[in-house]
């Protein structure tokens, strides 16, 4: 532990819902106060860039409530309880797309609300896709699938009209990964 390290000194559930889990913790400060810490639990999730045999990568649109507006976003899913996370990844893109990949790449884990939240997201590769199916998706979700070039996913984020943090830090890993800088 560092010397920034907050203790916990009683933790009492707020809320539980079928996704999220809020908290409200009393800890004990570096320098010997107290405070208070309001945060979600969260299962976890992952993201998968899908890659294309023409190089274009799978997209999602999909309306996002909270927000009221629709979103472009990477496939991904909640990762389920005692669930290896290559395992979600392969069924979200199954589901999601109808698309399986011969060949899976992790690259890495990204924490989106670490002000409040202990949520990750795992981040693959995914290629030698295959369309073996029509999605298949939860009784409550809609989204229509689509392809755009890394160039065109890019000039979204930079023109605003792909704004998803997981999206956008996901993107950020393909282009070093899909161009063998890393």
């Amino acid at each position: 532990m560092t010397h920034l390290h907050e203790e916990q000194l009683d933790s009492e559930q707020v809320f539980k819902g079928v996704l999220l889990d809020v908290r409200r913790d009393r800890v004990r400060l570096p320098d010997g106060g107290e405070s208070v810490r309001e945060y979600v639990v969260h299962p976890g999730a992952v993201v998968v860039i899908g890659v294309l045999d023409d190089g274009k990568l799978l997209f999602e649109n999909q309306f996002r409530y909270p927000l009221q507006r629709d979103f472009l976003e990477l496939p991904a899913g909640k990762i389920d309880a005692g669930e290896a996370i290559e395992t979600t990844a392969r069924r979200e893109l199954l589901e999601e797309t109808g698309y399986e990949a011969g060949e899976w790449r992790y690259l890495g884990v990204m924490h989106p609300c670490i002000g409040y939240s202990d949520e990750r997201i795992e981040i693959f590769l995914a290629r030698q896709l295959r369309k073996i199916a029509e999605p298949s998706l939860d009784h409550n979700e809609f989204l229509d699938v689509l392809s755009l070039s890394l160039e065109e996913a890019v000039l979204a984020i930079r023109e605003g009209r792909l704004t998803d943090a997981k999206t956008v830090t996901a993107l950020f890993w393909a282009e070093k990964v899909l161009s063998g800088a890393w």
